[in-house]
């Protein structure tokens, strides 16, 4: 399968071949790792490459995405396909009208940036949640006001739940 990751501004070309059960070849922009996966939760994966393991979090993204947190990094993949390439490369998708940011795993609120009645800019770090010892930065997706901040510094939140709303200035 290939995939194309997004990590902020920078897209990855990343196919995934298995080679036997658990046994996968890896490769990263023409670099190929040899790597062993084995699924040891709902959505976690220890993962063994070049003799290091890794604990990686895997989430769906409706029917050809998925959310990957490594090493405290948060990767978005999605499936390329001749039809999705196409529509992506028509143009950037813009986010518009009232954002609902929601968490995207369960995690631990360690750190609340905003208020309800700030103004924030596109890219603006919110809230930081730690998830598997790992912190994970939740930016704003519009420049806007804070209209509703959910949550609390130290609370716990599943995935789904909703933590702050920006909406755009008019």
């Amino acid at each position: 399968m290939i995939y194309e990751v997004s990590e902020g501004k920078k897209n990855l070309r990343v196919e995934l071949q298995e080679v036997s059960e658990g046994v996968y070849d890896l490769t990263v922009n023409g670099v190929t790792m040899h790597i062993d996966a084995v699924k040891s939760g709902r959505t976690i994966y220890s993962v063994i490459e070049s003799g290091r393991q890794y604990e990686m979090m895997v989430d769906e993204r409706g029917a050809h995405g998925f959310d990957v947190l490594v090493l405290g990094r948060l990767f978005h993949l999605e499936a390329v396909d001749e039809r999705h390439k196409l529509i992506a490369e028509s143009g950037r998708l813009v986010a518009e009208g009232k954002q609902t940011i929601t968490a995207q795993m369960p995690g631990k609120i360690s750190k609340v940036n905003v208020a309800v009645g700030d103004r924030v800019s596109e890219g603006q770090n919110l809230l930081v949640v730690e998830a598997m010892k790992m912190e994970n930065d939740i930016n704003s997706p519009i420049e806007g006001k804070v209209s509703e901040v959910a949550i609390r510094e130290g609370e716990t939140v599943e995935t789904g739940a909703r933590l702050v709303v920006v909406e755009p200035e008019s």
